[in-house]
Parts: C-alpha cells; structure tokens; sequence
C-alpha cells in the first residue's frame, strides 16, 4: 500500500512535469503528425496542441495509459521480478492524468492573474478606500448618537408629565377638542 502511495505522489508530480514540458514545446507530437499525416493533415505551425497539452480526457487517457503500457513491457524484459502490478499501472495513470489537470489548472490561473493583475490592484485600493471612509462614518455616528442622549436626558423629564395625562387631555392641550 505505501508503494502504490508513492507512486501516485510521484505520478502527480511526473504529470506536472510532462504538462509543463509539453506547453514549452511539442516536437515529439509534431514529428509523430508529421510522420501519420499526409502534408494536407498536417498540423500549422502555430499549433501547440500536443499529448497532453490541450487534449481531451480521453485522448490523454490512452496517451497516457499506451506511455505507461510501454514503460511496463521495458520494465518487465529488464527486471524480471513482478514489480509492475495492476494496482500500481491504475496509480500511475491516475496520478499523471490529476498532475496533468493540476498543471492546467495553475497554468491557467496564473495567465487570469497575470491579465487581470492591474484591475486587481484598482479593486483592492478601492475596497481599502471604502472600509476607511465606512469607519469613519460608523465613529462620527457614534458621536452623534452620544451628542443627541446627553441632549435627551432633560427632555425624559417631560415626557414622563406627558405620560401621566390621559390621551383626552393631550387632545385639549393641542386644541384638538
């Protein structure tokens, strides 16, 4: 179990690294279309798709699942001792293909940050801005609030006359009745 474990690690990181190494460049792609396809089919040059780089899952699949196959027939004709194991083939290929998606999804990110990096800073500032001036408001209605009880204080006085009359005789006195 801790074998399989470390393998998948390190098919996380194999995935990361093929990822990367195929988004700099993809000759081996390149020769392999070059080689397939008549001159009409063959890929432009601007094109950077490659095994794993801008594939489908399904396509990565077998790329990676045929990369791995080949490494295991070597491996079996080099060492003859069973090390090659089903368990281990699934965390092989199941690791590189998450370390692939992982890759992209940093890739990605980082191009989004590095667009909107600028806008970023604006949105930020601004946000300081308002938490600032919305500080400031909340302290000077705090003030406010204490000016207007200490003004309260001797009107509570006069309210408690005006409570004591009946709802008849504050009618009369606004010379409603």
């Amino acid at each position: 179990m801790t074998l399989e474990v470390i393998v998948f690690i390190a098919a996380i990181l194999f995935g990361i690294l093929l990822y990367w190494r195929e988004s700099n460049g993809n000759g081996l792609y390149r020769f392999f279309n070059k080689l397939m396809n008549s001159k009409e089919l063959q890929m432009k040059a601007t094109d950077k798709k490659g095994f794993v780089f801008q594939q489908s899952f399904l396509l990565r699949l077998v790329f990676i699942s045929f990369l791995f196959l080949i490494g295991i027939v070597i491996t079996r004709f080099l060492i003859p001792i069973d090390l090659a194991t089903i368990s281990i083939f699934a965390s092989m290929i199941v690791g590189t293909l998450l370390g692939t998606y992982l890759a992209q999804f940093i890739f990605k990110s980082s191009e989004v940050i590095e667009d909107n990096s600028d806008s970023l800073q604006d949105v930020f500032q601004d946000t300081l801005e308002k938490g600032k001036d919305f500080i400031e408001d909340l302290k000077a209605k705090e003030q406010a609030v204490e000016e207007v009880e200490d003004t309260v204080e001797p009107e509570n006085e006069t309210d408690v006359d005006t409570e004591k009359k009946s709802a008849r005789e504050r009618l009369k006195d606004k010379g409603l009745l």
